[in-house]
This record gives structure tokens, C-alpha cells and sequence, in this order.
């Protein structure tokens, strides 16, 4: 079986960024598998536990179970059955977590207070317009990277109410587009119209800045790794780690536990599926 056949097969019925991780992943198993003679679309359990051992002594736990899960996949899509339930496969795993842990990294927050303090190191330039947007958008809607930067101008709506909202079309648990209405506060609105008057009202919000007024130039969602680090370089802030895009929903996570939401309406806030992923993000760093 070829993997590009099979990734172009199930083209449109995955996200971008979920066809890439696929192909990433299945390229690191692939050419492990090369390099011992075997077919990667022929291996046993012991075969793969020999692949999660080897990979544990390089990779993170959370990239070798990410390596796994997606050759159980495309397995799956390839109609094989995957044997990455086998129990050779499920020891070789928890040997790894024996040794190294389940923790992941997390997110250096992005809370309400280094949100001002970023907003405060903005140019006073298109530069550092594009950064205010991005800086409110992120914090206010507590979507993933690559969700920010597909918002669109005709996605914001003007409620009944006299309330403003920005439908996100898509996200990584709405991978069909049944959509969600999120509210926006009246300064991200006035600041979207301001934005919209300096690039044209149309096409993306977050757009690359070498063809501004290119509607169909979206920023690049590892670009907001890159504005945040510069921002927080120069508003001089010592977070214990760089921010990322992941910081807006672990920040804004934060501030809305502080003032007393419940889990369930922060994961509905977030679009978390899982509580368990709520809690995992909160509990590094509320009560420390």
C-alpha cells in the first residue's frame, strides 16, 4: 500500500493539519521499519513494541503515543487491523510511561494580566495592529492556532441582541462544520472594523503581512508562535517559558476557573470534548 494514496483517498474528510501528522508520523515509522527489512504495512505487535522502545529512548511519551495512534489509523482507513492493541504493543507502552512519565509539557499561560502587558508592547503601526487582533482574537475566542488563522471577515455577525460573535466554521473536534457562534467583547469588535478599514473587509483576518491586502494570504499558524515570542521579548516578561498559541486557551481557561465558571462551561467556552483535558491543563498551574 502506498501512503500517499491512501492520505490523497481521505483528502477533504481530514483536517490539513491531521493529513500532515499522519504523513509525518507514518514517514518516522516507515523508515525505521526500512531500515530493518520489514513492511510497515506488514508488522506484528512484537514489531511495533520494538518501534515504541526505540522511539522512547529519542522522542517524548506524548510523540511516541501520537506515533502509535496514528498507524492505528491509517491502518484502520487502509482496512487493515491494526495491532496496536496487542499486548506486546500495550507493555512496550507502559514501560516507557514506567520510565519517562505521562506528563506533557504545558503551556506557559496567557492570561487577562500578560495580555495587557503584550497589548501595551504593540507598535503603533500596521504591524502592530495585526498583533493587537491577534493578541484579542486568540484570548477571547480560546481557539487552536491553525482555527485563528482561519477566520474570516464575513464570519463576523451582529447579533440580535446588539452583541457582536465570530463563527469559527471548522475546528479540530468539528471536523464536519457544524460551526459555533463565540462572543466577542465590543473592543475585539471595534478593533476588527478598524482592521478591516486598513486591509479590506474581506477574506482573512490574520493574513500574512508581506500581501496585506491579498484577502486570500492567511497568516501562517506557526507564525503566532513567532509574534508572541517577540511580543513577550518586548514587553519583558519572565513566564518560566515562552508563550505559544496554545497559551490563549490555557490562560483564558485560567481567568474564567478564577472567576468561578464551572468546568462544563469552560470546555463549552474552549470546545474541549474531554473534562479530563480541562483538568490537565488547569492542574499544572492553579495550585501551584
Amino acid at each position: 500500500m502506498d501512503i500517499e494514496e491512501l492520505l490523497e483517498s481521505i483528502d477533504g474528510a481530514f483536517a490539513p493539519n491531521t493529513l500532515r501528522a499522519y504523513r509525518a508520523d507514518f514517514a518516522q515509522f516507515a523508515l525505521w521499519c526500512v531500515e530493518r527489512r520489514q513492511d510497515p504495512w506488514q508488522v506484528g505487535g512484537e514489531s511495533l513494541a520494538a518501534f515504541v522502545d526505540d522511539m522512547a529512548r529519542l522522542k517524548s511519551p506524548a510523540t511516541v503515543r501520537r506515533y502509535v495512534a496514528s498507524i492505528g489509523s491509517l491502518y484502520r482507513l487502509g482496512g487493515l487491523q491494526p495491532v496496536t492493541g496487542a499486548p506486546e504493543v500495550v507493555l512496550a507502552l507502559k514501560r516507557m510511561h514506567r520510565r519517562l512519565g505521562r506528563a506533557q509539557a504545558q503551556a506557559v499561560p496567557l492570561t487577562r494580566a500578560v495580555l495587557e502587558a503584550l497589548l501595551g508592547a504593540c507598535a503603533d503601526d500596521r504591524r502592530g495592529l495585526a498583533d493587537q487582533v491577534m493578541l484579542r482574537l486568540g484570548y477571547e475566542t480560546m481557539r487552536r492556532r491553525a482555527e485563528l488563522c482561519r477566520f474570516r471577515f464575513d464570519d463576523l455577525e451582529q447579533l440580535p441582541s446588539g452583541k457582536a460573535g465570530i463563527r469559527m466554521r471548522f475546528s479540530k473536534t468539528d471536523q464536519l462544520g457544524v460551526g459555533k457562534l463565540i462572543p466577542v467583547s465590543p473592543t475585539l469588535r471595534d478593533l476588527l472594523f478598524v482592521w478591516g478599514n486598513e486591509v479590506g473587509a474581506r477574506g482573512y483576518v490574520l493574513r500574512t503581512l508581506s500581501k496585506p491586502l491579498d484577502p486570500e494570504s492567511p497568516l501562517a499558524p506557526s507564525q503566532i508562535n513567532l509574534r508572541l515570542r517577540h511580543l513577550q521579548a518586548a514587553a519583558g516578561l519572565e513566564l518560566g517559558g515562552w508563550l505559544s498559541g496554545h497559551s490563549f486557551r490555557v490562560g483564558a481557561a485560567l481567568d474564567l476557573l478564577e472567576t468561578g465558571m464551572s468546568i462544563e462551561k469552560i470546555m463549552l467556552r474552549g470546545g474541549w470534548r474531554a473534562e479530563s483535558t480541562v483538568i490537565r491543563y488547569l492542574r499544572a498551574w492553579e495550585f501551584e
